[in-house]
């Protein structure tokens, strides 16, 4: 059984503040990528300017959604602001919440590019310094889970 499941993640600063500058923005991406890890998932691609944060992320069937999100976001704030990681006097804070989108794996390609426009969307709230994310792309074959104890077709 193939398991290609895909999911477009936003979630916001508390009040929208411009909270995320550049070396924030670095340590994010390296962090998301690391507790995607550790939960079973993948992120593939991260768009971000200062207010707000898109990821588009593939997980396993077995992927606990919700733990995955307490850690992507309780715990890059507490460890942001341990490691004062934010800019000086505005610790990292996110808002309630977050939203959370099904991608079909024939969108894939069009979430990343609406991802990576974020700052031309949000020309305000572009990030001063910080070049983007350095998307991750599966090698061919590598693009699905396939459940444990089945063999490959």
């Amino acid at each position: 059984m193939i398991d290609r499941i895909y999911c477009h993640i936003v979630w916001i600063t508390r009040h929208r503040d411009a909270l995320i500058d550049a070396g924030l923005a670095r340590f994010l991406c390296g962090f998301f990528r690391g507790i995607a890890s550790q939960e079973g998932a993948r992120v593939l691609e991260i768009g971000m300017v200062r207010t707000h944060v898109h990821l588009l992320v593939h997980i396993r069937p077995t992927t606990d959604v919700s733990r995955l999100m307490q850690r992507l976001k309780g715990g890059s704030a507490a460890i942001a602001g341990k490691e004062r990681r934010a800019p000086e006097g505005k610790p990292l804070k996110w808002a309630k919440g977050y939203s959370i989108h099904s991608v079909s794996f024939r969108d894939v390609a069009a979430v990343r590019t609406y991802l990576r426009t974020q700052p031309v969307r949000h020309p305000d709230d572009v990030i001063t310094g910080w070049e983007g994310d350095r998307p991750e792309y599966e090698a061919a074959g590598t693009d699905e889970w396939r459940s444990e104890g089945r063999k490959r077709l």
